[in-house]
């Protein structure tokens, strides 16, 4: 591939890793509307599936044609990654603190690059083993090592480090025959379907109707989707056809550092020395990637 390309799949990974760091403050303000997790989920999936939709017809109008051999693909990438992630991160985040929530989505990169290995028969090389190691134990530094942790809690967390994780790989595959905008699209329309048989339609018309202003509501979920799934997702979806599934993982665990600094500016939670180490092992991974390449990617 090209330096520059890898250079720009770099820039958007972690853009998306910026904008999904903010994921926690949606989901705990659409819970103070008395949504749960699972709805939460649906409404952020449901929108930007509209988005995506959207924007993927005005660029081409044969979008949405795939070859019927390809369907099982999409059904993976929209149930078994993007609405199993979702699912569990946002029930995490809602039995623990961020940080705990965030240290149990930070082994993703360990999961993507094992089964990029594995099925994609990608090289586990030196470079990606100490860039890997140094982002991991970034996470682990600046998520920190307390709280209290339920076993429920840790079954969710460890959940969405796995869906986080298939995206990438299942992604990797539709990218290798399809545009980025076909593939996040469709991914996006079965997972809000999917999530419409278990979200409670019903219940969440009620809270939408019972909320004192309508019209905030919907324009903060639309601003949800915006910023947790649209923007985030196209730019991970584009990155990773540059980078790869293995590095594009690596370079998204800028989610948890934003997700810490958003904790000390918002809910002024205290900054040590290991969150402080913890960030710069986390940007040593990234600009250790940008700055060199293996030829054989």
């Amino acid at each position: 591939m090209e330096h520059k390309h890898f250079r720009r799949g770099i820039f958007l990974v972690l853009i998306a890793g910026v904008f999904w760091g903010t994921m926690g403050i949606y989901v705990r303000t659409l819970n103070d509307y008395g949504f749960n997790s699972i709805q939460i989920a649906s409404l952020r999936m449901t929108f930007a599936a509209v988005m995506f939709a959207a924007a993927a017809l005005l660029k081409d109008r044969r979008a949405f044609c795939i070859r019927p051999k390809d369907i099982p693909l999409f059904l993976a990438l929209g149930l078994l990654s993007v609405l199993f992630f979702t699912c569990c991160y946002f029930a995490a985040i809602n039995r623990m603190s961020l940080s705990v929530a965030a240290i149990l989505l930070s082994p993703s990169p360990i999961w993507a690059m094992l089964l990029s290995i594995l099925f994609l028969h990608n090289r586990l090389t030196g470079r990606k083993l100490l860039c890997l190691t140094l982002a991991f134990a970034g996470c682990v530094l600046v998520s920190g090592l307390g709280g209290s942790l339920s076993l429920s809690g840790f079954l969710f967390g460890l959940g969405s480090g796995i869906g986080y994780a298939l995206y990438s790989i299942f992604g990797a595959v539709a990218l290798k025959q399809y545009a980025p905008l076909t593939v996040t699209a469709l991914t996006f329309l079965v997972a809000s379907v999917g999530s419409w048989f278990i979200a409670d339609v019903p219940e969440i018309v009620r809270i939408c109707q019972g909320a004192d202003s309508s019209l905030g509501l919907l324009l903060f979920l639309l601003l949800t989707a915006t910023a947790s799934a649209f923007i985030p997702y196209l730019c991970y979806t584009v990155g990773m056809k540059d980078i790869g599934p293995d590095y594009a993982a690596i370079v998204a665990t800028s989610e948890p550092i934003v997700a810490a600094l958003l904790g000390i500016v918002a809910y002024r939670e205290p900054v040590s020395l290991m969150t402080i180490v913890g960030i710069c092992c986390v940007l040593a991974a990234v600009i250790l990637l940008s700055r060199q390449k293996e030829s054989e990617d």
